[in-house]
């Protein structure tokens, strides 16, 4: 069975470099690819609270333990902090409802998901709460400084829920604030990486800063066009895309693979959603391929710096990227 390479991080953890993403994985669909996934070799499930599916990947998680197929410990369970529970009494709140959905303990890794606050939301009144406070259409923003919220985090550190943290949709900048004051550290940092958007600074700049990175959107365009967004719609999709094709050719792999392999012999770490056995494999399989150095630098020509994931698009005042 094939298995994940892994990479250290700053406390000498090994760390998968690839997981399973599980956005848009939805209902009976969430347990069982978590299932199957873990019992393909998989040993890291990227989750989110606001990705409305925890309770779902849980059981899958349950079931896998319970069937022998892996023990707690063998496994990376991460999730991330929605915007609307930033402020320091909310916390706490947001990272135990996860931890019970999970059915966990604690976790191994937990990110702020986006650098944005904003107006809490009871989850008695609606969970995930999602970006509109009214439900609808209204964004609202909460003016909560992110030392406050790491500082939240990290207690929550020493308290044992969370063994390591990270960053999610973080710019450079912000990320040189935080390790100014963070008293602990970054782990990962997680950000949209693809080969219309390869973000080579940022990746460096984690990187010297001692953080790993992971890359989220793998495929680019690919799962922003089942939303119908704008951006994915008039993009080439990559698994058509003339250069990819034709390395994916000279390789006898397929397309998925190639662009995964730009990503992890780059070191990045990923995470992409896989709907079937046979997915599941190939993304696994896809580190046996040794691009040459044209092909990574050809692969890497086709940057646009284009961003599928910008909160800006769709939510008044969201300019985190700009």
């Amino acid at each position: 069975m094939p298995s994940s390479p892994v990479i250290w991080l700053r406390d000498g953890a090994e760390y998968p470099q690839i997981g399973m993403g599980t956005w848009k994985h939805n209902g009976e669909k969430a347990s069982e690819a978590i299932y199957t996934g873990l019992k393909n070799g998989y040993r890291l499930i990227d989750g989110a609270c606001d990705y409305g599916n925890e309770k779902e990947c849980g059981e899958g998680l349950r079931r896998a333990i319970v069937h022998d197929v892996v023990t707690r410990d063998e496994v990376w369970v991460v999730s991330k902090l929605w915007n609307t529970f930033h402020r320091k009494e909310h916390v706490k709140e947001a990272v135990m409802r996860s931890l019970h959905d999970w059915g966990v303990s604690y976790f191994d890794l937990y990110y702020v998901h986006f650098p944005i606050s904003l107006q809490y939301v009871s989850p008695e009144e609606r969970y995930p709460p999602g970006w509109w406070v009214d439900g609808k259409s209204k964004v609202q923003h909460d003016p909560v400084p992110f030392r406050e919220t790491w500082e939240a985090l990290e207690a929550l550190v020493d308290l044992g829920f969370i063994k390591h943290l990270g960053v999610s949709n973080m710019c450079s900048a912000m990320l040189m604030d935080l390790m100014s004051y963070a008293r602990i550290k970054p782990s990962v940092l997680q950000i949209e990486i693809h080969p219309y958007n390869v973000q080579e600074r940022a990746v460096q700049y984690a990187r010297s800063q001692g953080l790993a990175v992971t890359a989220y959107s793998s495929f680019g365009p690919l799962g922003f066009r089942e939303l119908n967004t704008p951006k994915s719609l008039h993009a080439q999709p990559l698994f058509t895309h003339p250069m990819i094709t034709t390395i994916a050719e000279a390789h006898g792999a397929t397309p998925a693979q190639i662009v995964l392999r730009w990503a992890t012999q780059r070191g990045l770490c990923i995470i992409p959603k896989s709907d079937t056995v046979e997915q599941l494999h190939e993304n696994l399989e896809s580190v046996k391929i040794k691009l040459t150095e044209e092909e990574m630098n050809a692969i890497s020509g086709l940057n646009l710096g284009l961003r599928f994931n910008d909160p800006a698009d769709d939510f008044e005042g969201c300019h985190i990227f700009s």
